[in-house]
Order: C-alpha cells, then structure tokens, then sequence
C-alpha cells in the first residue's frame, strides 16, 4: 500500500537567488525521514518530480531543488530533452561549483524539515547527474542512505563537480560519515564505461565505504525512465525495489509494505 501524498512548489532564497524546489510528502501529519532527489542534466522536469511523488508515497518527505537557479528564473521548470537544450544544459552544468551546490542541498533539506515537517534522517537518490550530485551529498551531507543511479564524471577531473580534481578522490569522506551506499549501474553505459565502473568499486572498497554496486546486464544509460527508447523494465523494477528495501532498512519510517525494522 503507498501513501496518499501532497505536493508543492515553492521558492528557498540561497545566495540571494530564489531557488525553486518541489516537495512531497504523505498527507498524514508526523515528522518524517527526508529524501533529496536528485535530477538528471534537464533539471527539475515532469519526470523528476514524479519520482520525488514515489519517492513520497513510500512514507517521505522528498524534495527536489533547482540547481541552475542562479542562472535566472527561467531554469526553474526544466528543459524538454533536444540536442538545443542538450547544449544549453552543459552551460548550465558548467556554472555548478561544489560550495554552491552543497548550499542548495542544505537549504533544501532545511525546508523540507521546516515546511514539510521532515525529521533529522535523511536519504539521498539521484539520476545521471543527479546521481553524481547525490555522491557529491554523501561526501559533505551527513545521510544515513543514498542510491545513485548511474552518475556519470565520477573517476574523471573536468565535469560537473569532478572540478578541479574527480569528486571518486573524495570517497573517504563517505566512508567517514557512515553512509550506505547503493550504487545502479548499466552494462552498456555510454557515459560509465567498464573501466569506470571498476574504478568506483575499487575506490570504494579501499576508503571501507559500507556499500553495493549493482550492474545490470545490457542496460543502457538512463534505463530507469519509460518512454525512452533505452528504457529496460526489468532493470528499472529490481532497481526500485533495492531503493524501497535500503530507505526502509535505514530511514525507519515507511509505508505497511516496507515496516521500520524493528529496533534492537
């Protein structure tokens, strides 16, 4: 059984810029677990915020934010998938900067607690570039959870937050805040090469990171998603249900299909 839940749009002023976020919660009251919702390169779409409602129903208060406000008010809706807007993302992309976009994450999260009646635990999920941001968080948010579905510019310095040096250099300091990690990742990912993927592992593995990687076989990037030519059903289903299963083990508060574990 999922919640039935309430969305809204809103503005958070960071920086001196209003930011538009989207939040959803069930329509129950209570404080609950939050989960920041990471979006993929064209920003806060139809798409994003349908995943920050599932993400809802499960029994959270999730929220995304628009990362490019600083660019202008006109970022705000997101961008409709086109080889124009492609180009027009990647110069958004390349305002983002670490100090910035931690700012937005925390600001974020501070509404979700104040106006969504978020409690102190928080989660994590994130999409291509969402799931680059969502390591991003693990790395400076202290989150109990976070499942990253195949986040691109990791292991390599020069994209998005991989500036000045790969943002792979900074999983020590996941490892230090105890986060647990579920990583999604497609066999035949254009943007995450095998090489990439073993580069991920390994660094995880080394700094003691409490994590899974999960490969699906020929999955393409960007899997997750129906109506898209490379979407895989299959892939997309064992996905969720790994995410549903990680925020109920760590964030304790779901829906009657997925109790709290009991505490000990």
């Amino acid at each position: 059984m999922t919640e039935e839940i309430v969305g809204r749009h809103a503005e958070v002023e960071v920086d001196g810029s209003p930011m538009a976020v989207y939040l959803a919660r069930p329509a129950r009251g209570g404080r609950l677990p939050v989960v920041l919702v990471g979006a993929e390169l064209w920003g806060l779409t139809a798409e994003v915020r349908a995943v920050v409602d599932r993400v809802a129903a499960l029994g959270y208060v999730a929220v995304v934010a628009n990362l490019y406000h600083r660019c202008g008010p006109e970022t705000a809706a997101g961008l409709a998938e086109s080889d124009e807007n492609r180009a027009r993302a990647f110069d958004l992309l390349g305002t983002l900067t670490r100090d910035g976009v931690e700012a937005d994450l925390r600001a974020a999260v501070a509404f979700a607690r104040e106006q969504g009646e978020g409690g102190d635990t928080t989660g994590a999920l994130g999409f291509s570039l969402g799931g680059h941001i969502t390591y991003f968080a693990a790395t400076r948010l202290d989150l109990d959870a976070a499942a990253i579905f195949y986040p691109g510019w990791l292991p390599v310095a020069g994209t998005a937050l991989s500036i000045p040096d790969p943002l792979l250099a900074h999983t020590s300091s996941i490892a230090e805040r105890g986060t647990r990690l579920l990583l999604l990742l497609a066999e035949r990912d254009h943007v995450i090469d095998a090489e990439q993927r073993a580069a991920i592992d390994a660094a995880l593995a080394q700094a003691g990171a409490d994590y899974e990687l999960v490969v699906y076989p020929s999955a393409q990037h960007a899997y997750f998603f129906p109506g898209r030519p490379v979407h895989d059903a299959a892939a997309a289903a064992d996905s969720w249900q790994r995410v549903t299963e990680l925020f109920a083990a760590t964030l304790g508060a779901v829906t009657d299909e997925f109790p709290a574990p009991a505490s000990s």
